[in-house]
């Protein structure tokens, strides 16, 4: 039998037996860390807290081997990047037919691009988006794959816009490019994907009521006729089914391919308000009550974003970029949550990788005027957002500011002896220098130990062991 047929006689028995598939609550799998665990590591961490779809921003074949035979629908990705130049033949075998199967990757949808529609990106990607997907979609078809992977383009909610819902409509240089995507994704069985964000919302606009971001009610509620909006996230849902209504489609199936709350990195970004976001939402979301324009109908699926802390993004848009997780990059949980599959709350990732536990500090008896360099050198590479205003560390003394910093940019570098050199302003400590809120890390990996974090040679351990000493002894008496 040939492979071919074999893959469309296992898609046929997949599509009597799973197809249909109740809503649930998924995440985003980000990758974009200097500390990554394993994937077989992640992928259990999904297991034991009963996650049944995971969307990806690519196609990392790691990813796709640990997923194998676990039954987790997955979203694959292509990057924006990619669209003009990938060759969607060679995608397809490499990334979806070796991977699909009995014992095989559960690979229900392709992400064509994310968010390729965005105002900032100025147009640059939109023209690629349609002939990438017709070129797929025939790809799918020779591959006997087309009834089983759907094609996918998550939007950015700047895609639409108007005062109030019912007057939704996507904006105007992007109507013909919306008539000619959604008519495809209604053609091939494929919903709308949209990302909404509510907190970006009201850390970009001082005049946005804080209660309309959350699920609790608000005092600020919009009146749009005859119907009435308590929260932001039903507000620019029913927006975006107003802008489909007005192109003949307003039934199509929706997706939340990205929402959530970070943790970190800006004022309003903390623990207390993530739960309550997040908590909000996912009640909102299971209770079926649906939104004013689609009562009853809650979105298709939801994609919280995200899974893990990604220390690594770009912190352009902000410092809260790398705080979105609901775990920690370690896959320790952040919060008490309860995602309505089953556990009451999260369960922690085990068999973490870490590096020793040994941590970069200044050395309590140096003078450190002349540090500067060093931080901006260690923070322009390491993770140093939550020093910022508004982070679980900005009210850190000097000296335990320079220790956070040093201490970054050493678990970065795994831990190589040098990188805790500093022209001798830093020294390596067994005493975990953690206060209150800020937690001084200590790496992970997902190989094993490299030569850098291999046990020191005894000469160094010995000057570490004194290093300690003269350190505790100045903490005690500061």
């Amino acid at each position: 039998m040939g492979s071919g047929v074999g893959v469309a006689l296992f898609i046929f028995f997949l599509l009597l037996v799973t197809h249909e598939v109740e809503s649930a609550i998924g995440v985003n799998w980000g990758t974009l860390s200097f500390h990554k665990m394993r994937p077989s590591t992640v992928v259990d961490l999904l297991k034991a807290n009963k996650i049944t779809k995971v969307k990806l921003f690519d196609s990392n074949p790691d990813a796709l081997r640990a997923l194998m035979g676990t039954g987790i629908q997955v979203m694959v990705g292509i990057p924006n990047e990619m669209l003009s130049t990938f060759d969607s033949d060679l995608f397809v075998q490499q990334n979806l037919s070796r991977f699909i199967g009995k014992n095989g990757a559960d690979i229900r949808y392709v992400a064509v691009g994310n968010e390729p529609f965005l105002t900032g990106y100025g147009g640059q990607f939109q023209n690629y988006v349609v002939p990438a997907m017709v070129n797929l979609q025939q790809s799918l078809v020779k591959a006997n794959l087309a009834s089983y992977v759907k094609l996918v383009v998550p939007c950015n909610a700047d895609a639409y816009e108007s005062n109030v819902p019912s007057q939704g409509m996507f904006r105007p240089e992007l109507t013909q490019i919306m008539t000619q995507l959604v008519s495809f994704l209604n053609s091939n069985g494929s919903p709308f994907v949209v990302n909404i964000y509510p907190f970006l919302s009201l850390y970009g606009n001082s005049d946005f009521p804080q209660d309309y971001a959350f699920f609790e009610g608000s005092s600020h509620p919009v009146p749009d006729g005859p119907n009435t909006y308590y929260n932001a996230f039903d507000g620019n849902f029913d927006t975006l089914v107003a802008a489909l209504t007005k192109l003949g489609y307003g039934q199509m199936p929706i997706v939340i391919g990205e929402i959530g709350w970070p943790t970190d990195g800006a004022v309003g970004a903390n623990l207390t308000a993530a739960r309550v976001f997040n908590q909000g939402l996912i009640s909102h979301v299971l209770s079926n009550k649906g939104t004013p324009l689609r009562p009853g109908s809650p979105p298709a699926d939801v994609y919280l974003f995200g899974l893990l802390d990604e220390g690594a993004k770009s912190t352009l848009p902000g410092n809260f970029e790398r705080h979105w997780g609901i775990f920690s990059f370690d896959g320790q949980a952040k919060y008490r949550l309860n995602l309505g599959l089953g556990n009451r709350g999260l369960k922690n990732a085990k068999n973490v990788q870490y590096l020793p536990s040994r941590w970069c500090v200044a050395h309590p008896s140096k003078d450190m005027t002349q540090v500067g360099d060093h931080l901006r050198l260690a923070c322009s590479e390491a993770d140093c957002t939550t020093l910022n205003d508004g982070g679980s560390c900005s009210q850190l003394g000097e000296k335990d500011n320079i220790s956070y910093t040093f201490n970054s940019y050493y678990q970065m570098q795994m831990q190589h002896e040098k990188s805790c050199d500093f022209d001798g302003l830093g020294m390596v400590t067994f005493l975990d220098p953690s206060v209150g809120d800020c937690r001084f890390l200590v790496g992970v990996t997902d190989k094993g130990l490299s030569s850098s974090a291999e046990p020191m040679a005894w000469w160094s351990i010995y000057h570490i062991c004194i290093g300690v000493l003269i350190w505790r002894f100045w903490t005690l008496t500061i």
